[in-house]
Order: C-alpha cells, then structure tokens, then sequence
C-alpha cells in the first residue's frame, strides 16, 4: 500500500497553540484547577494525513480521555471521548468506533493498570490504539505487544508524527512534565522549581533528570529569556515567560516555558552569517526529514505552570 504525501491534511499551526481555558474568571484553585495534556499528532488513516488530538483531562471530579481526528480541509472534527472516572473501574478498558469521512476508526484502550505521576496522562502500563483498515495507525503507551495482539492489527507503513505537547500544570513551587525530544531517546522528566516570594531574591531553576540546567537569579528583572541547552548532546532552545508569576496573584496567571529541539537562529544566521560561539551551519541537516524531503516538523514542548496557594 502506497501513500501520496501530497494529500497530506493541512499543517498544524507553527505557533504556540491557545493559553489554557479558565474554568471561571475567578483564581484558580485547588478546587477549580483542571490538568489537561494535550498530544498533537498528524496519522495517516486510510492513505491520507489528519491532524489527530489527543487531551487527557482531570479535575476534582472527572479523568477523561478525548481523541479527536480533523478532516482533511481542516473544517470538521472527528471525537471520541471516554471518561475514566475511578469509580467506574469498567471504563478503563474498551473499545469504541467512529466514522473520518467515510473510513472506520477504531480505538482501543487498556488503563487498568496505568501509572500516574501527578499527571492526567499515564506514565507507564498502557495502552490507546487508534486502527484503520486493520493497521495500528496511532498506538500510545508502552503496552505495545498487548495493544498488537487485541487489535488484531499490524503496525502502521508510517508512523505518526508528534508535533506538539501542551500540558497545564498547578502548583505552588515546582512542576513537572515529561517529553522526549528525539524518538531514538527516551523520555526525559523535566522539572521548574521556583522561589518568587519571602524575603529572598526571586530565583528559578529548569532541571531536566535530576540536573540543573538552566538557573536564573533575580527573577523581577529577568522574568523572560531563552537559552541554549545540551540534552544527550542534542541542542534544545528553552524559552520562558513568568511575568505574571511575579506580578499578578497566584491563580490569575501563568508561568510559559517552551522547550524545542535545535538552536536558536539569529537573524543574521539566515543571511549565511554566524554569530557567536553558538552557530552551527550542519542544524538544518540534522532535522533534515527523508519523510518529506524538507526540514522535518518542529516538536515543541509547552507547559503552562500555574501558581495556586
């Protein structure tokens, strides 16, 4: 089976995707805070791209799941939602079908022996499989053998593409959130820890592993900046924006953190020029896609931290 890249669905936007939704125009809490992951991936189903989304949602009340597959215009979506409440132990594993212009997707699901940490997406025993034409189109989670075998299904000719993650996080100190930057590596636990009040000097600090990465003193003046970072020798631009953790009150506002592989180009980096000690002219050929055959996807990393008392 072949595949036409020219019926490749419509992009998805280059830019940060929308700030997290307020559930009222009142500070957020602990009562009120909804965490929310957010996956945007493109699959090929039945021989043509879509964008396909992926939220994982909880609160003080729910934990649900959402998948939702875009058409090929980009004018119509695609959802299915299940809900994994805890007390509806049944719902952790299933299997639902839905229609994308005419082809059957079907998802399957096992989350009952799922881990958390602290997140509405799972860490580890899992699995969600999303199946058309008897192939396993998109498959989240490490129980890949068990998700192969009750889907019946082998695996994609092409594998989805991730091209974005967004997670809100609450806290009052520290958050935390997970990425992989490179498929060929694994996953990498990153962490922002933060002092903005008391007496003492505002600090932050971005740790990825367990180490130190990025450390910045005097917070009230340096509340937004970027940086280049060595991940597995593999550059990563970080960038951040705690305005409004410094100068609104806790709940109101939100801490920005971007995280995307590469480096960060200067404008006279474009003209052929270098600049600094930083400037690599052999970038582009690293990210450099056989898929396409042009300048691989971008995946970024968004985390929105808010601060709740």
């Amino acid at each position: 089976m072949s595949f036409d890249h020219s019926y490749r669905a419509t992009s998805l936007p280059s830019q940060a995707p929308p700030l997290a939704e307020r559930i009222t125009d009142d500070p957020v809490t602990v009562k009120t805070a909804q965490s929310t992951v957010t996956l945007a991936y493109q699959a090929n189903i039945a021989g043509y791209w879509h964008n396909v989304t992926i939220i994982w949602c909880k609160n003080l009340m729910n934990h649900s799941l959402s998948i939702t597959v875009d058409s090929l215009k980009g004018d119509f979506h695609y959802t299915c939602k299940i809900d994994l409440k805890p007390w509806h132990f049944w719902s952790k594993k299933g299997y639902k079908s839905f229609e994308v212009e005419s082809n059957r997707v079907d998802v399957y699901w096992d989350l009952r022996s799922a881990k958390f940490s602290g997140s509405p997406e799972p860490c580890t025993d899992y699995y969600v499989a999303l199946v058309s034409d008897e192939e396993v189109v998109l498959l989240l989670g490490d129980y890949k053998k068990k998700a192969y075998k009750r889907t019946k299904s082998r695996p994609a000719l092409v594998d989805a593409v991730l091209f974005y993650k967004k997670e809100n996080v609450f806290g009052k100190k520290m958050f935390a959130t997970r990425a992989r930057f490179d498929e060929r590596t694994k996953e990498h636990e990153i962490t922002v820890e933060s002092t903005t009040f008391g007496h003492r000097e505002p600090e932050m600090w971005i740790n990825i592993d367990g180490v130190v990465v990025i450390h910045v003193r005097n917070l009230d003046w340096k509340f937004r900046g970027n940086q280049n970072i060595l991940v597995n020798k593999q550059p990563v631009q970080v960038f951040w924006d705690v305005h409004d953790w410094m100068f609104k009150s806790p709940g109101t506002g939100h801490g920005l953190f971007i995280f995307k592989p590469g480096l960060v180009e200067a404008e006279s980096d474009k003209d052929g020029s270098s600049r600094g000690a930083n400037s690599d002219s052999s970038t582009a050929s690293r990210y450099y896609s056989a898929r396409t055959g042009s300048t691989a996807p971008d995946f970024c990393l968004f985390l929105y931290a808010w601060k709740i008392e």
